[in-house]
């Protein structure tokens, strides 16, 4: 396998992380496909049509016969239901989406001469643990999306080891920015109440708000993950990688109103954000370490949350309003769900 041109897979690639994966490693000059099934993804990310296959990864013979025509030096896997707040109501969905489709490209690959699997897996396999999470924690996850990429991550080291591929695993977390899916009622905090605004309504905070994490700028985000692909030193290895600027939900709530309106003075009073019930099983610390990040990568979050949101508001404005669009129903429909998608608030 040449590091000069490989053959790249990027699965998910007309999603938010995968399309800035995917152009990165285009510029670069490797031989680089992508694939998407576009339920969370758009076109208008994709920019190298011809080379972008529609497919559902949960279809196990369409990915299989993809697999074998393409045949692989690297996937890059970033497909995925990243629901984690919604996974304990659509847990078919999150096993489906997560772990049967990964398997359903990482077997095939095998068959076909895979070098190289840079699976992107979630801060969410480390569950409550004491913050900052460290890569040698072992993973606890508190929900249904954390145990699919706790899954994902023992079944890459399992078939690594039989079959000799090599691997890294990356944890990032909380990444935002431009391409993010602002239709999204049920993730990606800093788009839904940007959106939220954009259609000119309040946007809602779950519990009192003092849950804290760490945003990650899909600027500082992509490259990073892009230098683990080439570094041998990451093979084999699991890796956090985002932001150290840790904030509560009220703090983020702030910056957001701040970026959109230029003073939180000028903020309408209807427009303030509102407080519902806490999401089962939410975890209310979580944000890692990343000294792994910086030995391996020489990584170092760059992008503060005020300038990374003031960005994204300006391309979600430039964008204009997303529709919000909610699923038919829950899996499991039940009074526990949050009432800002029964009822569908957002």
């Amino acid at each position: 396998m040449s590091l000069n041109k490989s053959k790249i897979l990027v699965t998910g690639s007309a999603g938010f992380i995968g399309s800035h994966i995917y152009d990165l490693l285009f510029s670069m000059g490797h031989e680089v496909y992508g694939v998407d099934d576009l339920s969370g993804g758009f076109m208008r990310n994709v920019s190298q049509k011809k080379f972008f296959t529609k497919l559902d990864l949960r279809d196990r013979t369409k990915t299989a016969a993809y697999i074998k025509k393409i045949k692989p030096d690297i996937i890059f896997h970033l497909a995925a239901d990243a629901t984690e707040g919604r996974s304990q109501f659509t847990p078919f969905s999150a096993m489906d989406r997560n772990i049967v489709a990964y398997n359903n490209v990482l077997v095939p690959a095998i068959k076909h001469g895979l070098k190289k699997m840079i699976l992107t897996s979630s801060m969410s396999v480390y569950g409550a643990q004491q913050v900052p999470f460290k890569e040698s924690m072992m993973p606890q996850p508190e929900d249904i999306y954390g145990i699919s990429k706790m899954s994902m991550e023992k079944t890459t080291h399992i078939l690594s080891d039989v079959y000799g591929f090599k691997y890294v695993i990356i944890r990032p977390h909380n990444v935002y920015g431009p391409r993010q899916n602002l239709s999204d009622p049920y993730r990606n905090v800093v788009g839904i109440f940007i959106n939220s605004l954009l259609h000119g309504k309040n946007f809602y905070v779950y519990g009192d708000g003092t849950q804290k994490r760490a945003f990650s700028y899909i600027d500082d985000v992509a490259p990073a993950m892009v230098r683990s692909v080439f570094k041998k030193e990451c093979e084999g290895e699991m890796i956090n990688i985002g932001s150290d600027e840790t904030v509560t939900l009220n703090e983020l709530a702030e910056t957001v109103l701040k970026a959109f309106y230029g003073d939180i003075r000028s903020v309408p009073p209807n427009y303030l954000p509102k407080h519902m019930p806490d999401r089962p099983r939410e975890v209310k610390y979580a944000y890692c370490e990343h000294k792994v990040a910086g030995k391996l990568l020489g990584f170092k979050s760059k992008v503060q949350l005020s300038e990374g949101v003031s960005k994204m508001t300006d391309w979600a404005k430039s964008t204009g309003k997303q529709p919000f669009v909610y699923l038919t129903s829950l899996e499991l429909d039940h009074p526990k769900a949050p009432k800002t998608w029964t009822a569908k608030l957002i």
